[in-house]
């Protein structure tokens, strides 16, 4: 039986580019993914529904482009159409990674595969009745929607009525009424293309905000603007059941019905590690999460968990930095996880991102901070290319230690300023250094240049 330096299992973003650094730096690598490579971000999480979010944000400026002295007519959207470039922009992407693995000579096996325990040594894992053995393994088997135990949900599954991020993505026709159960990252963009489109939406939110644990004046911003554009915003309600047309919940002690023809189930997810095999080697786990470092070791030497299934940050950029830090830890590289500097993005219409910490984090932790808050506004481009809006940034500096701690941002193009925010806080240069950086004129970006000079 052939041994492979490292065994990986799941295809997603930390599992097969931990396969493909771990080929680069000359480990041979074995790679198992039951399902479609590129996991849930590529196939039904990140990229499909940022292809929605576009045809969305396209559809909303073409219909209401008079402002800027464009004037169109009979402006239309096909949402058929949308699905279908979806799925095109999806199976290029996949086509991409079948192909980097190809070149790298990394072995994919297109099979679920279950850890076996150890024989001799070397771990073991069985796919489609083939045993496979390996002098290291990686546990890179992504997440899954969590189905909380609402009465009505499990048949609203089964009947079509209630759906998850996966089947939404490939509904070809619109739903005449869309009720979002759950107000989080995943429910707000979804929520956010159908509304802009037409379609009448509810959110219904067990807690006091929408958007997790955004910044709360960040989180107005984006409910007042929600419901400019009609879409229904119901926070602290707690959802009771689902029925055949309607979803039941609960809003200030009163039972109230939101009817639909579709109900998207985003309450969240989970790890999925259930029957793995993982009981076969002692693996430490928190609940479904595998318990790992900052090394991302497991409790078992030789064993590593990256991306949704350890728990830590389910986002895919972690998920490729925890891959890289794992295959890093097997060449004997020093390096770390820093969570602390993992930046967030909300892809919604406006964006909002995130880095490190906030005022309430920071003075949670005991640090002295400073808030410096500025509007995006100050930037031409924003003004030039914003008729109104209510973008701003926020810097958060430690006045003990002198750096920038953390950035909020929510307005045009925060999904891609913030990792100019992110270099600023993982470098932990001091606001004197950063003032002498030079930003291109104009771009949003030199808002960040702007709240900097008010430290």
């Amino acid at each position: 039986m052939e041994v492979y330096d490292v065994m990986v299992i799941g295809g997603g973003p930390g599992g097969y580019l931990c396969a493909e650094r771990a080929a680069q730096g000359g480990l041979k690598a074995i790679l198992f993914e039951g399902t479609h490579m590129g996991g849930t971000c590529l196939n039904e999480g990140c990229v499909p529904t940022k292809t929605f979010l576009h045809s969305a944000k396209l559809y909303r400026h073409a219909a209401a482009s008079s402002a800027f002295g464009v004037t169109s007519e009979n402006v239309t959207l096909d949402h058929a159409a949308v699905v279908k470039r979806k799925g095109q922009v999806v199976k290029k992407l996949v086509m991409g990674v079948e192909a980097t693995m190809k070149a790298h000579k990394i072995e994919v096996i297109r099979a679920s595969a279950q850890i076996a325990g150890r024989r001799d040594g070397n771990f073991e894992v069985i796919a489609d009745g083939t045993t496979y053995a390996g002098h290291r393994l990686v546990i890179a088997s992504g997440s899954e929607s969590a189905v909380p135990p609402i009465p009505g949900v499990k048949e609203g599954l089964a009947s079509g009525l209630v759906v998850t991020n996966r089947e939404i993505l490939d509904v070809k026709e619109l739903p005449k009424e869309l009720v979002v159960i759950g107000g989080g990252v995943i429910g707000l963009e979804m929520a956010c293309y159908f509304a802009t489109v037409g379609v009448p939406v509810t959110v219904i939110e067990m807690m006091d905000k929408i958007a997790g644990d955004t910044d709360p004046e960040i989180c107005k911003v984006l409910t007042d603007d929600y419901k400019k554009r009609g879409l229904k915003i119901k926070t602290s309600c707690k959802v009771l059941e689902v029925t055949g047309d309607a979803v039941i919940y609960e809003e200030k002690g009163e039972r109230q019905e939101a009817k639909c023809d579709m109900a998207l189930l985003s309450t969240g997810r989970r790890p999925a590690t259930a029957g793995l095999g993982l009981e076969t080697l002692g693996i430490e786990m928190d609940r479904a999460a595998v318990v790992t470092d900052r090394h991302m070791c497991t409790n078992v030497a030789g064993v590593y968990a990256v991306g949704d299934c350890n728990g830590k940050l389910m986002l895919a950029h972690t998920a490729y930095r925890e891959a890289e830090v794992a295959v890093n830890h097997m060449l004997g590289i020093p390096d770390e996880m820093r969570y602390e500097v993992v930046p967030a993005v909300i892809y919604t219409d406006p964006e909002v991102a995130s880095v490190g910490e906030s005022k309430a984090s920071a003075e949670a932790k005991g640090m002295t901070v400073k808030e410096v808050k500025l509007p995006l506004g100050v930037s031409g481009r924003y003004a030039a290319e914003n008729q109104s809006g209510r973008g701003f940034i926020k810097l958060i500096v430690d006045t003990d230690r002198n750096r920038l701690a953390g950035c909020q941002m929510v307005g045009s193009y925060a999904s891609e300023i913030i990792m100019t925010a992110t270099m600023m806080v993982d470098t932990e240069l001091p606001p004197e250094r950063l003032k002498k950086l030079v930003f291109p004129h104009p771009t949003v970006a030199e808002g960040i240049r702007e709240a900097i000079f008010q430290i």
